[in-house]
């Protein structure tokens, strides 16, 4: 999506040619590839464990670190690994996607024209805001300290990057709708308690 946006504003003559239907397949073949990668290994090496403290989790959510405090004491350092690995990988992309909105910025920032530099910045904005919220939580629970754990700590950060972080982006792409908003503006008059 990054890569999307930056080539719409720093190259939007090339748009046609660097983002074309061969690219775009390229590019979400290779997410759901190494999307499912990632959740293989971690599912393989997951059930692999032996369980010593029983099978009983403290939340709702079933996740790796919250398995990890369920399994015996040396046992757990392989998938410790693919974590690190993982969050390494997640921190690559991160990287690449904050690069490019520096490009993004630097060009907007050169944009002439106020309307133009806030249109700009509101499409882009919400996206590398969303991302960071995402990023952010998922990496501390899974790599926080243990000391730091609580089971209200716990579920909150798996409600933050699993359950708000994807809700969060229909509501923005939507709030751009004008109908939408026109909408939103009326209802908000009606509700208000001058009306």
């Amino acid at each position: 999506m990054c890569y999307d946006r930056y080539v719409a504003i720093c190259k939007p003559l090339h748009y046609g040619t660097l983002l074309g239907s061969r690219a775009c397949a390229h590019m979400a073949a290779a997410a759901w590839a190494s999307g499912f990668l990632n959740a293989l290994l971690h599912t393989v090496n997951t059930f692999s464990l032996p369980l010593c403290k029983g099978n009983a989790l403290g939340q709702f959510f079933c996740e790796i670190p919250q398995i990890l405090k369920l399994s015996c004491s040396h046992s757990y350092l392989r998938e410790l690994g693919l974590m690190v690995i993982s969050a390494g990988l997640v921190f690559c992309c991160f990287v690449f996607i904050v690069f490019s909105y520096v490009q993004i910025f630097r060009a907007v920032l050169r944009i002439p024209s106020e309307q133009g530099r806030h249109k700009a910045f509101s499409m882009c904005l919400p996206h590398l805001a969303v991302v960071s919220l995402f990023v952010s939580t998922a990496v501390f629970a899974h790599l926080k300290p243990p000391f730091m754990s609580s089971p209200s700590l716990d579920v909150a950060l798996s409600v933050l990057y699993s359950v708000v972080t994807p809700a969060i982006n229909p509501v923005i792409y939507s709030l751009r709708n004008q109908e939408l908003k026109g909408a939103v503006r009326k209802m908000m008059t009606r509700c208000s308690p001058d009306a």
